[in-house]
């Protein structure tokens, strides 16, 4: 159990500070170093293990990003009425557990191929690493909840857990009280999630945004393309009138 000051600092003054350095470094990043915005993906060097371990953990974390995302920052009284707070949280359960498994696995094969290759380990960056690290350690405490949440299947802390995050993106006091019965795997897994945005920006993740940006695409007028052919009088398109 943490002191009363430790979790104001932890979670009223830290979500504040590792957004900002979120939001202003990735601007800086793209602004500043935009040759050093991409993957830096090591596939040349080696294929193998890389299908599965990249398979499986983007599509374990994009399911687990989205869902924590919604999960927490959606008002519970707008989905009260169709799906009941215990029932969400066993549904949270079992869809996180199962991706948060995929991710789990796919980031332990990533870590253990950079590791073990020594080509791919001479060209890795120290971030890359710490990164993949960090990856494994949230995922481990993610999976670690999952017995704790099972002793409030009412949906009682989870409630408490996302009305904690909706108060941190709307600058509301009061959040921190609210995790006071949490358990330290919960308060761990949110202060490493915490983390890793704060490094999100010094680290390869920020081709993310780049990912997110495809989406614009969807949105973008056509593309009218015309031949040019050289050696050509002006007008040669244009439709004429062979009837004289």
């Amino acid at each position: 159990m943490t002191t009363p000051w430790i979790d104001t600092l932890l979670f009223g003054i830290y979500p504040y500070i590792c957004l900002a350095v979120f939001f202003i470094g990735s601007w800086a990043r793209f602004d500043r170093d935009q040759y050093t915005w991409k993957s830096d993906s090591s596939q040349l060097l080696r294929t193998g293990s890389l299908r599965w371990g990249s398979n499986l953990f983007h599509i374990g974390v994009l399911f687990l990003f989205f869902g924590h995302t919604f999960g927490m920052l959606t008002p519970h009284v707008l989905y009260e009425h169709f799906i009941s707070a215990g029932n969400k949280q066993l549904m949270a359960m079992v869809s996180g557990g199962v991706a948060g498994l995929c991710g789990f696995l796919g980031v332990s094969i990533l870590l253990h191929r950079r590791l073990s290759d020594a080509r791919i380990r001479a060209t890795s960056k120290t971030s890359d690493i710490v990164l993949l690290i960090l990856l494994w350690l949230q995922l481990a405490l993610g999976l670690a909840t999952i017995p704790l949440s099972a002793q409030h299947l009412d949906g009682s802390m989870m409630m408490k857990l996302a009305e904690w995050g909706q108060r941190v993106v709307t600058f509301r006091t009061g959040g921190v009280e609210l995790l006071a019965e949490a358990g330290w795997i919960f308060k761990a897994h949110m202060f490493l999630g915490m983390t890793i945005f704060l490094v999100f920006p010094f680290t390869r993740l920020v081709h993310v945004w780049s990912g997110f940006g495809t989406l614009a695409y969807v949105l973008r007028p056509y593309q009218v393309v015309r031949a040019r052919r050289m050696n050509l009088p002006a007008g040669h398109m244009q439709p004429q009138d062979r009837r004289a």
